[in-house]
């Protein structure tokens, strides 16, 4: 699944300029002959150790799970389990 997300941001941004002109023109026939994956709706923000799509914290990149993990064995700088 991650490989498959690369993919699809790959091409995306490959066919990012072309979507724009598209638009901008008002193409809407020449726009639907474009791959599916090229649309940027289709990226979904994946975990970037495990590929797990739920629980994704976007300031580091990683689910909460993972998150969780690392920041407890202290390899995400700045965060520390709070306690009162």
């Amino acid at each position: 699944m991650k490989a498959r997300e690369v993919k699809r941001a790959a091409l995306c941004a490959k066919y990012a300029e072309k979507r724009k002109a598209l638009k901008e023109a008002g193409d809407w026939a020449a726009l639907d002959k474009l791959p599916k994956n090229a649309s940027p709706v289709r990226l979904h923000n994946r975990c970037s150790i495990t590929g797990r799509p739920k629980g994704y914290m976007r300031a580091f990149g990683i689910s909460r799970i993972q998150f969780r993990e690392m920041a407890s064995k202290g390899l995400l700088p700045g965060v520390k389990k709070a306690s009162w």
